[in-house]
C-alpha cells in the first residue's frame, strides 16, 4: 500500500459578493456605463472590480465588441451560479428586513414626479411628526422602480403590479382636467371646442401622451399644437401656473392653486388609478406597515 500522503487540492477563493453583484449587473447591462448607472457606482470602479474578479478566477470574463461587452466562455459558465447567489442574497435581505420589529429606521418610497412634488409632502410631514424615528427616502421618478430588487420598499404606481410576490392596494382615483390661469383667460378669452387652435397650449415634448389623449376624445392635434413643450411634468405644470397656456393636471393638485380655472369641461380627460404596493415579506415590518397604512389612508381621503 502506498503510504505517500495525498495532497489536498487547493481550495477556491471565497467569492466576494460585491464583485459577483457587479459581475451580474455588467453581464445584464452589456456595458460598464449602464451597469454603473443601475448600481449607483462609477465606470472606473466597476472596471477595477471586473479586473479583480478576473484575477481571482484566472480567466477573462468579458470581451469587447462594437456593441459593448460580451461574456467569454468562462464568463458564461460563471454567470448562472452568480445569478443564483444574487437571488439568494435578495431573499436573505427581504427576510432580514421583514424580521425587524422596530419602528425606527428608513423606508424608501417611490412615486411619480408630480405625486412627489405636490401630493406627498404634507402627508409625509404629518407622518414624520407622528413617527419621528421613521426616516423617509423619496425616489421621485416616473420610471417604475423594482420592489423585488429592493430599489424601493413602497411604490405608488398608476398601474397594478402583476408580480405575485407583491401586495397591492387600490387607494384612489385621480381625475385629470384642463386648466388655465385666470390671467391667461383675461388676456385670451375663454377656450371652447370650436376655438381650441386659437389658444396657447402647454404639452409634452417627446411624449405623445397628450396627443393620444386628445385623439381619444375625438380631437386630432399635432405636436406643434402645443406652443410650449416639456416632458418634465412638474415644469409643464408650472408653465400652466405661470399663465403660459392651457394644460392638463390632477384635480387634486389644481385645488391647491385657486388662481387656476377648470376649462373645457366638455372634453373628456382620463382618470388615473393609484395603487400602493410593497413586497409581501416586508409588510410584517412595523415601520413599513406604518408608512404603507398612513399613505393608503391619506391618499384615499377626499381632498
Amino acid at each position: 500500500m502506498n503510504s505517500t500522503p495525498h495532497r489536498a487540492l487547493p481550495s477556491a477563493p471565497e467569492p466576494d459578493w460585491g464583485l459577483l453583484r457587479a459581475f451580474v449587473a455588467v453581464a445584464s447591462a452589456g456595458s460598464l456605463s449602464r451597469a454603473a448607472e443601475e448600481l449607483g457606482s462609477s465606470q472606473p470602479t466597476l472596471s477595477r472590480q471586473m479586473s479583480a474578479l478576473e484575477q481571482q478566477v484566472g480567466s477573462a470574463l468579458f470581451e469587447r465588441t462594437r456593441r459593448g461587452l460580451r461574456l467569454t466562455e468562462a464568463g458564461r459558465a460563471l454567470l448562472q451560479p452568480a445569478q443564483r447567489m444574487h437571488d439568494h442574497a435578495r431573499e436573505w435581505s427581504l427576510a432580514a428586513a421583514g424580521r425587524s420589529q422596530s419602528l425606527s429606521g428608513t423606508v424608501r418610497v417611490t412615486a411619480s414626479d408630480v405625486m412627489s412634488a405636490f401630493v406627498l409632502p404634507p402627508i409625509l410631514r404629518r407622518l414624520r411628526e407622528a413617527h419621528p424615528l421613521i426616516q423617509i427616502e423619496l425616489v421621485a421618478s416616473d420610471a417604475v422602480e423594482n420592489l423585488l430588487e429592493r430599489e424601493a420598499d413602497i411604490a405608488l404606481r398608476m398601474v397594478r403590479p402583476t408580480q405575485t410576490a407583491l401586495v397591492a392596494r387600490h387607494v384612489a382615483k385621480l381625475p385629470l382636467a384642463l386648466y388655465a390661469h385666470r390671467d391667461y383667460l383675461q388676456a385670451h378669452g375663454t377656450p371652447t371646442v370650436a376655438n381650441l387652435h386659437e389658444h396657447q397650449w402647454v404639452g409634452y415634448d417627446r411624449s405623445d401622451q397628450m396627443i393620444r389623449g386628445f385623439a381619444a376624445g375625438g380631437i386630432e392635434v399635432t405636436r406643434e399644437f402645443f406652443g410650449f413643450r416639456c416632458d418634465n411634468q412638474i415644469v409643464a405644470w408650472h408653465a400652466v401656473c405661470a399663465a403660459m397656456g392651457i394644460g392638463v393636471g390632477m384635480q387634486r393638485v389644481a385645488a391647491q392653486r385657486p388662481e387656476l380655472v377648470h376649462v373645457l369641461k366638455d372634453i373628456p380627460v382620463p382618470t388615473l388609478t393609484l395603487w400602493i404596493t410593497a413586497h409581501r415579506e416586508l409588510r410584517s415590518t412595523p415601520r413599513l406597515k406604518t408608512v404603507f397604512d398612513v399613505l393608503a389612508q391619506a391618499l384615499a381621503a377626499p381632498e
